[in-house]
């Protein structure tokens, strides 16, 4: 266990030294710290009240009272872009949660039918010995599997294909119309339409997966449904629903703001980004400071969050990380060397048929 825990550390120590030595990451990260370090210390200071107005002092320029000015109503426009970055990064962190539920079990049940197949194929056709070889013929691996996970498997897939056409801000409009605009519409608008996405992007990965050698030597191996899933299909599939999970992020972001512009997301009198856009968006003519410190502020944080997720995939990923490779082969050196291992052979054995 303890080794197993030091492997782990040090994976996430050379995965953390690769993403700082890259330009886009390093820039990601402070980006990424500063907006969260902003929105903690928005829940219990900011520079002025949200509620301070001054009528008399409205569409003021940037000054040491007002740092980037004030808006239509006099409130302290950094005040409110402080307290919205809270609100923004709740919104976001919600919705690549409820996505990233939704797209693994949409892309689980995709491929359902494989799994069910090679169920089947060892409860028919595989045969284990004392020594825990496991043996069988290759006709039995490609019997089809049951009719109700075929079934599970082509409705999952008509039914992302039919609702991924529907547009986040349709779904957002349905959902206002019963619950009125509110931040968990917005949660639950951008998690369904990004976790649709994230379950027609990841299913060929992970069917590339699922047929692979190695997965089918785990399921003869006596590996059930879930822990192949787990322990190798969800793994091999982690660089597609990182960057997937990253544009979720950020694209969460220019929901919030669009939604709120148009009524149905953040209710009035709740700081977020989106609000502070539809504030001053009406006077852009004329005032367009108030607009380009908000605009630059979703911009910055939606381009920290794809870098993020780019930096990430390359740096997780041992194709494109060599230290990864290295590191694992150091591991497995280490671990050979206590020879106190247990080994379990598989065999297939293939027919004249079959070949």
């Amino acid at each position: 266990m303890n080794r197993n825990v030091t492997g782990k550390s040090s994976r996430l120590r050379i995965v953390c030294a690769s993403i700082w030595r890259r330009p886009t990451g390093k820039f990601a990260v402070v980006v990424l710290g500063l907006w969260i370090a902003v929105a903690a210390v928005s829940l219990f200071w900011t520079p002025r009240s949200l509620w301070d107005t001054d009528g008399f002092n409205t569409w003021a320029a940037p000054s040491a009272a007002h740092w980037l000015g004030t808006d239509g109503t006099g409130a302290d426009v950094f005040s409110w872009l402080m307290a919205g970055s809270a609100t923004n990064l709740l919104i976001a962190v919600l919705a690549v949660l409820v996505a990233g539920l939704l797209g693994t079990a949409l892309t689980a049940a995709m491929i359902s039918a494989r799994f069910s197949r090679g169920d089947a194929d060892r409860g028919r056709g595989a045969d284990a010995d004392d020594t825990g070889s496991v043996s069988g013929t290759r006709r039995n691996v490609r019997v089809a599997g049951p009719a109700g996970s075929s079934a599970l498997a082509h409705g999952s897939v008509v039914a992302v294909d039919a609702l991924i056409s529907i547009p986040t801000i349709l779904v957002a409009l349905m959902l206002a119309v019963p619950f009125g605009g509110s931040i968990w519409v917005i949660v639950a608008a951008c998690g369904l339409s990004y976790g649709l996405n994230l379950a027609r992007v990841a299913r060929p990965a992970a069917l590339l997966v699922a047929n692979s050698a190695y997965v089918e030597a785990a399921r003869r191996a006596g590996g059930s449904s879930w822990n192949v899933l787990v322990h190798h299909v969800l793994p091999n599939i982690r660089p597609v629903m990182t960057v997937q999970l990253s544009m979720a992020a950020g694209t969460s972001v220019l929901a919030e703001a669009g939604l709120t512009y148009l009524g149905v997301g953040v209710p009035s009198g709740t700081a977020s980004w989106g609000h502070s856009l539809a504030t001053s968006a009406k006077f852009i003519a004329v005032y367009p400071a108030t607009v380009l410190w908000v605009g630059l502020t979703v911009t910055l944080a939606v381009l920290a969050l794809n870098l993020f997720g780019d930096a990430l995939r390359d740096a997780a990923d041992p194709l494109t990380n060599p230290a990864l490779r290295q590191n694992s082969a150091r591991i497995v050196t280490d671990d050979d060397a206590d020879g106190d291992h247990d080994y379990v052979t598989v065999s297939i054995r293939i027919t004249e048929a079959d070949e």
